[in-house]
């Protein structure tokens, strides 16, 4: 995960020094700031410090991955990964769910807002609980 946090850092560090940048830019040539664009970037770059941070976090309570270890083998990564559902339509449910927020959110229709969000939230329940239902067999 260290990886995966030096990498969110530097796309922080560049998105900060942009939104300077951009800032500075805009000013110079227009006499003010333009403030969508530096805003953008200025909330791309916490977004990112976001990220990186909580890598950081996750990556000082586990232990050493294979891809964290400059020695390591093709062989080190080996083994069982988690496990991956066959085959769900939840998914697909949760698509059409969020694209009926985006319409409703585009045309500002807040009694389909309501019904769009109603059928999200039962979207991603049924996705996180899909393998989760029933009395447990162990």
């Amino acid at each position: 995960m260290k990886v995966e946090a030096r990498i969110f850092d530097l796309v922080m560090g560049f998105s900060f020094l942009m939104a300077v940048v951009y800032g500075y830019w805009t000013w110079a040539d227009t006499g003010f700031v333009e403030p969508t664009g530096t805003v953008a970037l200025a909330l791309t770059g916490g977004l990112a410090l976001i990220v990186g941070t909580y890598f950081r976090f996750v990556a000082r309570r586990i232990e050493v991955r294979p891809e964290d270890n400059a020695d390591a083998e093709v062989s080190d990564g080996a083994g069982e990964l988690g496990f991956f559902s066959p085959g769900s339509y939840w998914p697909i449910g949760l698509a059409a769910a969020a694209a009926t927020a985006g319409v409703a959110l585009a045309f500002w229709h807040v009694w389909l807002l309501v019904i769009a969000v109603v059928l999200v939230l039962i979207a991603v329940g049924g996705l996180v609980f899909e393998y989760h239902t029933g009395p447990s067999h162990d």
